[in-house]
């Protein structure tokens, strides 16, 4: 039986790490936040409003999935905050042994716009919004992707990524 991940993905400050917070505490499986394995350079860079480009995200990505790696191997589930814009970067979490799940939470510019200009104490000002939505790579078509629409009430949200979770790992446990 593979581990499984779950990967809560889409742009900045669309309720990535809120919603796998709540999966990982309610499955009581392990929590990883992407952000926190991007470099101090990295993060100075965004602090400042410049984007990251492809080869500043080599590394982070790679640090990612080692760690996915280690967690495989010992047969441990886990939930992963991560934008995941680029396909590439799905296909290299793909390939970390697990059965692994995306949640595209998917909302307008508007909306999140509107969410991260209330966002506190976060290294990711607004003005990188434009970036993450011109970097996206749609994963919807991914047979791996559910879309979750981020526009309803929060507790919505949640409760459909809750599910979706629950019945990732129900799939995998009964393998």
């Amino acid at each position: 039986m593979k581990p499984v991940l779950i990967v809560c993905m889409g742009v900045s400050s669309g309720g990535k790490s809120s919603v796998g917070e709540a999966i990982a505490a309610d499955q009581g499986i392990r929590f990883l936040e992407a952000d926190n394995f991007h470099s101090p350079e990295n993060r100075k860079r965004m602090a400042s409003g410049l984007p990251l480009t492809d080869a500043m995200r080599a590394p982070w990505i790679a640090t990612i999935c080692k760690t996915l790696r280690l967690e495989s191997s010992r047969g441990k589930h886990c939930v992963l905050a991560c934008s995941a814009l680029r396909r590439a970067h799905r296909e290299r979490l793909r390939d970390c042994g697990f059965s692994t799940h995306f949640l595209f939470l998917d909302g307008s510019r508007e909306l999140i716009t509107d969410w991260i200009k209330r966002r506190e104490n976060h290294f990711m000002p607004p003005s990188l919004l434009d970036s993450q939505f011109e970097t996206l790579e749609s994963p919807l078509g991914e047979p791996d992707v559910t879309q979750v629409a981020i526009d309803r009430p929060w507790d919505d949200v949640a409760a459909e990524c809750l599910e979706t979770a629950d019945q990732a790992l129900r799939t995998s446990r009964a393998r």
